[in-house]
C-alpha cells in the first residue's frame, strides 16, 4: 500500500499557494451553478467558502478570513483591562510627586551640608538662604499634600507648580508633552511629533492652524467653497510628506483619528473615562481647548464618527499605557474597516474595496495571496472558455458541457463501484460494441473471430497435431451489441416544492449529465428538455444550468408538459420514444381553453385531463417512466394508474440516487442485444 507524507510548516511568506485550475474551478462552481442558476452568485458563494484541489490543498475564503479577524479581536479583548490606562497615568503622576518629595529633601540635605561647611563670613548668608529654600519647600510640600484627588485636577495644579527637582520637572513634562500628542492625534497622526515642547510661537501656529481649519468646516457647511489650497500653502508641512489632496481626504483622515479616541474613551467604565477626559483637556491651554472642542462639533455635522466610535468590551487583566491603548484602537478600528469591507464583498462578489495591504498587516501574507487568486477568479474562467461578459458574467457552451461532464461522472461514481454488470442485455447483433462474449459463427453473422478459441475447437474436435484442420465448426465469433437511436423527453418539474425541498438541484443535474451521456457515448440521440410548473416550457441545453424552479407560481402542469413533449418527439418517429418524468407531486393544473387552471388539493378534471394525455403518447408508442422524488399517498396513487394506461415504469427514490436510477434506465432502454 501507497503511504502519501504530509509536512506541516509555520507560514513563513516562502510557501507558495496552489495554482488555481480553470477545470478544477469549473467542477467547484458546478453544483452552486446548478443551485442558483447564476454565476456571479456562485463565484461569491465560491469565494465566502473558499476551495480545495485535488491534491487537498486548500484556499482561503472570505467567511474564513472574517473567522479569523473576529478571532484577533476576541483575543486582543480577552487581554487588555483598558482602565489601566488611567491607573497607567496614576503611577506616573505618583511617580513623578515622589521623585519631586525626594528631591525636596535631597536639595535641603544639601543645602545643610553645604551650610556645615561654609566659613564663619558665609555662615550667615548660607543660612538666610536655607531658610528661603526651607520655606519654598514648604510652601511646596502644602502644594503636594494638597493636590486634587482627580487625575485632570492633579494635572492643572502641576501646571501652575514650581518644580524644585529637575527630573520630576522633566518628567512632568513628558507627561504633558504625552497627553498633548495623543489630543493632536485627534486631528493627524503626524502633528504628535510636533506638539513635543512646543513653544508659545509653535502652540499660537497651531491655535491658527486650527481656527482656519474650522473657518473651513463652516464655509463647507454653509455652501461656500472653502480655500483648502491656501490652507495647504501655509500649514501642509504639519500633515507629513504626503498630505491630503482635499479637504474631503484631510477631513477623513481627521475622522479615523478621532474616532479612535472616541472608542477608547466609549471602552473606559465612566469613571476612568471622567478621569481621563480632564487629565487630556488640562494638558492644553484654554485658547487651543477651544478651538479643539469646535473642531469637534463642526466633524460630527460634516462626517459623524458613530460608524467609527465604538465600545469594545475588553476583559483582560494586562495594562496598557495610552500610547499603547491608542495602538489598539487603531488596531481594533482596521479590524472593524476590514471585515465590513470583506462582509460587502462577501455579498457583492467585488473584491475592489478589500484593501490587501490591510489583510496583510491583520492576518499575514498568506491571506493577501489568497486574495489575489480569489480576485483572478473571474479572469480564469474567460481564459479558460468558461463564461463570458464583463458585468454579467454568462456560461458558455464549453462551461455548459463541463458541467455535465462533471454532473456524468458524480452520478455513474456508485455504479462503477457496485453495480459492474448489472446491466441485463437480451439482443446481440451487428453494428455495435464488442461485448467479450462469444458464439459459433452462423452464415449471416459478422465475422469477428475470436482466434484463439476457434484454433481451441479446432483442436479438441481434431486431436493434438499439426497441422490443425479447421472447419466452419470451429469457428467462434465476438458477440456485437446492437444500439438503436432513441429520442428522450425529459420533464423536469419546477414547482414550488422541488424548491423548497431540496430536489431541484439533483433533477437538474442528471438533466445535465444526460445531455453529457448523450454526447459522448450516443450522438445520434435526441435529448429534449421540457421544464413545468403552471406552464410547461421546452429548456434548451444552454439555458438548462441557469434556469430554476418557479419561486411565484403555483401549479404542477404534467398535462401541458406531457402535451408539448408528444409533440417533440413526434419529429423522430423512427427512434425509440420515451418519456422520463421527474417529479414530487401529482399534478395540480391542467390546460382551459389554453390557459393554466390550478386547483389544490387536485381536483379530478386536472387527474383526468391529465391521464388523457397520457392515453395519446401510448396509442403513439411513447413510453413513459416516471420518477417520483416523494412516496406520499397521492402522488403514488396516481402515478400507479398513470403506469397501468402506458405500462411504463415507476420508481421512488431521493435526491441522493436520482441519478443513479433514472441513468440506468436509460441506458437499459437504449440498449437491445438482438439474441442469435
Amino acid at each position: 500500500m501507497l503511504y502519501r507524507t504530509y509536512r506541516y510548516s509555520q507560514w513563513d511568506g516562502s510557501q507558495e499557494l496552489p495554482e488555481l485550475n480553470a477545470d478544477e474551478l469549473m467542477d467547484q462552481l458546478s453544483d452552486e451553478l446548478l443551485k442558483q442558476g447564476d454565476v456571479m452568485q456562485a463565484l461569491r458563494e465560491l469565494m465566502r467558502r473558499g476551495m480545495q484541489d485535488r491534491q487537498g490543498q486548500r484556499l482561503t475564503g472570505l467567511r474564513e478570513m472574517m473567522e479569523q479577524l473576529k478571532q484577533q479581536r476576541r483575543q486582543q479583548l480577552q487581554n487588555y483591562n483598558m482602565d489601566s490606562v488611567v491607573d497607567d497615568l496614576k503611577q506616573r503622576l505618583e511617580e513623578i510627586l515622589r521623585t519631586e518629595r525626594e528631591g525636596i529633601d535631597k536639595r535641603l540635605r544639601q543645602a545643610g551640608e553645604q551650610a556645615a561647611q561654609a566659613s564663619e563670613d558665609e555662615r550667615q548668608q548660607q543660612e538666610r538662604l536655607n531658610k528661603l529654600l526651607q520655606d519654598r519647600a514648604e510652601r511646596n510640600r502644602q502644594k503636594l499634600d494638597n493636590l486634587p484627588d482627580s487625575l485632570g485636577g492633579q494635572v492643572r495644579e502641576l501646571m501652575e507648580y514650581d518644580f524644585m527637582d529637575p527630573q520630576a520637572q522633566q518628567m512632568f513634562q513628558e507627561l504633558l508633552d504625552m497627553l498633548k500628542q495623543q489630543m493632536a492625534q485627534n486631528m493627524s497622526q503626524q502633528m504628535r511629533q510636533q506638539m513635543q515642547g512646543m513653544s508659545p510661537e509653535a502652540i499660537a501656529g497651531l491655535q491658527e492652524m486650527l481656527r482656519q481649519l474650522n473657518q473651513m468646516m463652516r464655509d463647507k457647511l454653509a455652501g461656500q467653497q472653502p480655500d483648502f489650497q491656501g490652507f495647504m500653502d501655509q500649514f501642509g508641512p504639519m500633515f507629513g510628506p504626503n498630505p491630503p489632496q482635499s479637504l474631503e481626504e484631510l477631513l477623513d483622515q481627521m475622522r479615523q483619528q478621532l474616532g479612535q479616541m472616541q472608542s477608547l474613551m466609549e471602552s473606559l467604565s465612566p469613571e476612568a473615562r471622567k478621569e481621563l477626559e480632564d487629565a487630556l483637556s488640562a494638558a492644553l491651554d484654554p485658547e487651543t481647548q477651544r478651538e479643539m472642542a469646535e473642531f469637534s462639533s463642526l466633524m460630527e455635522q460634516l462626517m459623524p464618527v458613530d460608524q467609527l466610535r465604538r465600545q469594545y468590551p475588553f476583559l483582560g487583566d494586562d495594562s496598557l499605557t495610552l500610547e499603547q491603548a491608542l495602538e489598539v484602537m487603531r488596531q481594533l478600528q482596521s479590524m472593524d474597516q476590514l471585515e465590513d469591507a470583506l462582509r460587502k464583498a462577501m455579498r457583492t462578489g467585488n473584491l475592489d474595496e478589500v484593501d490587501p495591504e490591510k489583510l496583510a498587516e491583520m492576518l499575514g501574507e498568506e491571506a493577501r495571496r489568497a486574495w489575489e487568486q480569489l480576485d483572478r477568479l473571474r479572469q480564469l474562467l474567460k481564459e479558460a472558455g468558461y463564461v463570458t461578459g464583463d458585468d454579467r458574467l454568462e456560461l458558455t457552451a464549453r462551461g455548459i458541457r463541463r458541467i455535465g461532464q462533471k454532473a456524468l461522472k458524480e452520478v455513474f461514481v456508485q455504479l462503477r463501484k457496485e453495480r459492474s454488470g448489472s446491466h441485463q442485455q437480451n439482443v446481440r447483433g451487428a453494428g455495435g460494441d464488442l461485448l467479450g462474449e462469444t458464439k459459433p459463427y452462423e452464415f449471416g453473422d459478422p465475422f469477428q473471430v475470436d482466434l484463439q478459441t476457434s484454433i481451441k475447437n479446432a483442436v479438441l474436435r481434431g486431436g493434438p497435431g499439426v497441422p490443425v484442420h479447421m472447419g466452419p465448426q470451429d469457428f467462434e465469433i465476438y458477440r456485437t451489441e446492437h444500439v438503436t437511436r432513441a429520442a428522450t423527453a425529459v420533464l423536469l418539474d419546477q414547482s414550488r416544492s422541488m424548491g423548497l425541498y431540496n430536489n431541484f438541484q439533483a433533477a437538474k443535474k442528471v438533466t445535465l449529465a444526460l445531455f453529457a451521456l448523450i454526447r459522448s457515448q450516443y450522438p445520434r440521440d435526441t435529448l429534449y428538455v421540457i421544464g413545468f410548473s403552471d406552464y410547461a416550457r421546452e429548456i434548451k441545453e444552454e439555458d438548462l444550468a441557469k434556469v430554476n424552479w418557479n419561486a411565484w407560481v403555483s401549479g404542477t402542469n404534467l398535462q401541458h408538459a406531457l402535451m408539448m413533449s408528444r409533440k417533440l418527439l413526434s419529429k423522430d418517429k423512427g427512434s425509440t420514444r420515451q418519456i422520463l418524468v421527474i417529479t414530487d407531486g401529482e399534478p395540480t393544473a391542467h390546460l382551459e381553453g389554453g390557459h393554466s387552471y390550478f386547483s389544490y388539493p387536485p381536483s379530478y378534471r386536472t387527474e383526468l385531463e391529465t391521464l388523457k394525455e397520457v392515453q395519446q403518447c401510448t396509442r403513439e408508442g411513447i413510453v413513459i417512466n416516471t420518477f417520483m422524488l416523494e412516496n406520499s399517498f397521492q402522488l403514488v396513487n396516481f402515478v400507479d394508474r398513470m403506469t397501468r394506461i402506458n405500462r411504463g415504469r415507476a420508481f421512488y427514490s431521493s435526491a441522493s440516487n436520482l441519478g443513479e436510477y433514472l441513468l440506468v434506465d436509460y441506458v437499459n432502454n437504449r440498449r437491445k442485444r438482438v439474441a442469435a
